[in-house]
Formats: C-alpha cells, structure tokens, sequence
C-alpha cells in the first residue's frame, strides 16, 4: 500500500501555509463560493493562486470545496468557476452533490473529484458506482468501523482512493448533513452556515410548566444532549492503515493557525515515526501534544463500532484549553543565541514556555531575561504583536511556535 497522505484544512492563507510548512501533504480549502465553511475567511481567486503556487513548489496538494448541498439556484457561476479552478491548476474538487458532480464534469471533464463526507457514502457499491462516473477518491461517511472499511477496500478497485477524517469536531447529525442550525437560527449547516446548535445548552420542559425548566441530569449549567467528544485516532494509526484509508483527514477549517500546525506537526510526527518501525512507533508524546491544542474530549467515534455513552460529553460545550500560544519566532540569531519574537499573548519574566517547529520535539525553556525591540531590558511584554526579545540557546527557525501552559 502506498503511503498514507495527511490532508489538512486551510481557513485562509496564512492557515495553507502553516499546513504546509508543518508537514501536510495536501490541504482542503474553501473559494468564496459553493463550499461548506463561512465561518472561515477562505479564499479570494488571487489567494487561491497564491495557495496552489506555495503548495505545489514544495511538492503538496490543494483540493477545492464545492460541497454544499445545492438549490436550484445555487448553480449560478458553478462552471465558470471550475473552469477558473482549473486553469489555476486545482488538483482536485470535493463535491456532495450528484448535480455538482454533472457540473463539474461538463466544466472540465479532466478535474479530479472526491465524493464528500456529506454524501454519506458506507459502502462499496455506493463507492464503485461513483468509481465508474469518473471520482477519483470517496470522503467516506463518519459512521463506518474499521471493520467494514477494511471489507470496502477489498471490493473497489485499487485505483479508487479513500478518505476519513481520523481528527476534529464531530457532528451529531449523520455525515454532517444537520438541520439544527437552520430550525434554531435561520442559518443552514448544508450550505456553510452552521450556528453549531448541537453545542448549546438544553433542558427539559414539561408541558403543563410552562417556562420551568429542568435539567435532565443534576448539574448546575445544564445538560448537553448533542455534544461530541472530538475525534482523535493518533494512537491508531496502524489500523487506519491496515484497514485501507489512504488520506488521513484532519477537520478544523475555521481553527487557528495555531491550532492547525499543532495537530499537522503531531500526525506527521505519528505518521513518520510508523514507516520508520511500524511494530514499534506508538510514543504518549504525540497524543500528549494534541492534548495542548484546543480539544473536547476525545473519542474514537465511529471506528470500534456503534459509540455508547462514553463519545458525548454531557457536562459543558466548551474547549479544553490548557495551553495558550503566546509567540511566534520571526528570527533566530545563532551567534548571539537569542530569539526575535512577535508576541500573541503576554510574557512575563519566570514564565516556562515550550518552543516547537516542524518535524521535531518541543523545547521547554524557562524565560529569566526579556527585551524590548530596542534590546532594552523588560520584566514583561503585555501588548498584542509587540517584537520582543528572548536569549536562549538551541536549533530554531523562523515560524517556530511559542505556547505555556494556560495561567487560567
């Protein structure tokens, strides 16, 4: 089997090539039309280009969002657009919807597709039927186990490629295809627009107490009937593997930059590490590490079978947020041993912070002196984006990371 690709999500530009410099080998993203994230700022035709330019110099992929679930007059501009996405040298497009497929293929009749995780797709004659229309690669739904993947593989052909999101935020509603947001706010979650009512607080009324409301378990915020824990199959990557997934998915479009290089730098580390010796390249560092991003809890989802009550977290919506990211390393001086950082969160003198780039382990480092851009020594750096200066000694490059642990 050929190597497993790790695809990332690039909210914007400066989110594409964070991906990229930390280790994906393809990044999904989303134009200013037909995809399934508003939420993020997603991508003007210049900053497209842009993108397509970065990531192809450096070997990697980029693959399109055209995924909502379209109304009749949602094609307005969809074969323009394709054909502009292919002269920009697209690699491949994701769709849901067998109208956009038509579309797609009438625009260009070359351009690679893969089949969205919306279009709930679970089995193999689902699969070879879109094999035989011309998709190149199926997103499958999130509701398969391993074991019927594993199955899948053995009846499509070897050409056809699969897909499934191993990290991220889970939807309640079957392959991400909700009606919540639409009924509670007006904004539908079919089209890019999810108000993200599975994370709102709920309570139980009963019909003769009008405006008494209870909660269904005794807790003091409430309960939360729809809340996922998040996926994370880090600590499983061998049997993603040997089941047949090819591309290793990682949610998280409208994530921080941050964020997104965290979880990049993890699964690229995991992923190396099990060519390297696959009967010995499990290491609780790189679970560990993805525990220092913003998370819920975590679960396996789907992927062992039917999930019980262990995959909701029933007691709060909100993010673990453990660490915070606190710089960004514009430059290091080598002979003089210092960093030149753009701070993001404030630095006070005494702070332990943890330094990381791609493609290796963090450096932990204790901070006993801080100077202003004027080399002028401080005992703090309070103002957002303000260039500061750290000494210390050790291999760093620009576009490093710096996090601490949350004061919080």
């Amino acid at each position: 089997m050929k190597p497993m690709e790790l695809l990332a999500p690039a909210g914007d530009i400066t989110k594409l090539k964070a991906a990229i410099d930390y280790g994906a080998d393809a990044v999904y993203l989303g134009g200013e039309s037909f995809g399934m994230r508003k939420a993020s700022k997603n991508f003007s035709n210049d900053q497209l280009k842009e993108g397509i330019e970065y990531a192809h110099e450096r070997g990697k992929k980029v693959y399109v969002t055209l995924n909502i679930v379209p109304h009749e007059g949602d094609f307005d501009g969809a074969e323009e657009y394709v054909k502009e996405l292919e002269a920009m040298k697209v690699d491949a497009v994701i769709v849901t919807d067998p109208g956009m497929f038509d579309t797609v293929k009438s625009a260009a009749p070359n351009m690679a597709i893969h089949m969205s995780t919306q279009g709930s797709i679970t089995n193999s004659r689902a699969i070879n039927f879109w094999h035989n229309m011309g998709a190149e690669r199926v997103v499958l739904a999130r509701e398969v186990t391993l074991e019927e993947i594993a199955k899948i593989k053995e009846a499509i052909p070897e050409t056809m490629e699969l897909e499934a999101f191993v990290h991220g935020a889970m939807c309640i509603s079957y392959s991400g295809r909700c009606l919540i947001s639409n009924y509670m706010t007006g904004r539908d979650a079919n089209q890019g627009d999810c108000a993200h009512g599975c994370r709102y607080k709920y309570h139980v009324v009963e019909e003769k107490r009008p405006g008494q409301y209870f909660p269904i378990e005794e807790h003091e915020e409430g309960t939360f009937l729809f809340n996922s824990k998040d996926l994370c199959m880090i600590d499983r990557l061998d049997d993603v593997h040997k089941a047949g997934i090819y591309s290793l998915k990682l949610e998280g479009r409208v994530k921080s930059e941050y964020y997104v290089a965290s979880i990049v730098r993890a699964y690229r580390l995991a992923i190396d590490a099990y060519y390297k010796d696959p009967n010995n390249w499990k290491d609780p560092y790189y679970l560990q590490e993805l525990q220092k991003t913003s998370h819920r809890d975590y679960t396996t989802g789907f992927y062992d079978g039917k999930p019980g009550h262990d995959a909701q977290n029933y007691h709060n919506g909100g993010y673990i947020r453990g660490f915070e990211f606190v710089g960004r390393v514009l430059d290091y001086d080598k002979e003089k041993k210092i960093l030149k950082v753009e701070q993001r969160n404030k630095i006070v003198i005494g702070d332990e912070v943890e330094i990381f780039g791609p493609g290796r382990k963090h450096v932990s480092h204790k901070i006993t002196e801080l100077f202003d851009d004027k080399m002028e020594p401080i005992t703090e750096a309070p103002h957002p984006q303000q260039t500061i200066y750290i000494p210390i000694e050790g291999i760093f490059n620009t576009g490093d990371f710096i996090r601490m642990e949350s004061k919080e």
